[in-house]
């Protein structure tokens, strides 16, 4: 499954910073179409994703009947990304 989406990033501030975009609406409903088959424990959904020239492999994040893409400083820094940036992700759900 293949999803092309924008947001924005944003920081969770916990015991360490993390930083993610929050798949929107329409593209979390597709993943939950498929997470049973996806998933392999705790909710969390395999990805490869791109963003700008950067491509990574991931997890995607349950959260409040969404998902959560995180974004590691290996894409954030390359991309020159920071908390408000709006972003193009290109993502492929593994299975």
């Amino acid at each position: 499954m293949q999803l092309h989406f924008s947001g924005s990033v944003f920081e969770w501030r916990g015991p360490a910073p993390y930083y993610f975009v929050a798949l929107p609406d329409e593209q979390s409903a597709d993943v939950r179409e498929v997470a049973a088959q996806a998933s392999y424990g705790w909710g969390v959904i395999p990805v490869d994703a791109r963003i700008g020239g950067t491509a990574f492999s991931t997890s995607l994040f349950p959260k409040d009947g969404g998902y959560l893409l995180p974004l590691k400083n290996a894409v954030r820094k390359p991309e020159r990304l920071a908390e408000g940036d709006e972003v193009t992700v290109a993502l492929t759900v593994r299975f």
